[in-house]
């Protein structure tokens, strides 16, 4: 299976995303029910408000991923301790843009 990430760009001056690829390629953590996945492209929200989100997961989509995974930092706010304040708007606007078939998870690890 082949997966996505969709990060929060507050967060990419801190996180290299570590822990999202090892609970992709090790099927823990949000991929405990999917197993181990190929990541195919780790991507940001482009910046808030998240409106790039939906291009960006229909581009993850296009090139193989099954699954979209918005990563820990927008909906538990790891490691800056501040969860995005339009996860909730982003992740309803990727899942209805998605393709039929394509999962899409609320966190990473």
């Amino acid at each position: 299976m082949k997966a996505g990430i969709i990060r929060c760009r507050e967060t990419e001056d801190i996180c290299p995303g570590t822990a999202d690829f090892l609970a992709a390629a090790k099927g823990t953590g949000a991929f405990r029910k999917t197993g181990p996945v190929e990541i195919v492209g780790y991507v940001t929200c482009g910046g808030c408000p998240g409106k790039r989100a939906v291009p960006r997961a229909l581009e993850l989509a296009a090139r193989g991923a099954g699954i979209v995974a918005l990563a820990s930092c927008m909906s538990k706010g790891n490691p800056i301790r501040f969860p995005c304040p339009h996860f909730e708007a982003i992740r309803k606007a990727v899942a209805r843009a998605l393709p039929d078939g394509v999962r899409i998870l609320d966190w990473t690890h």
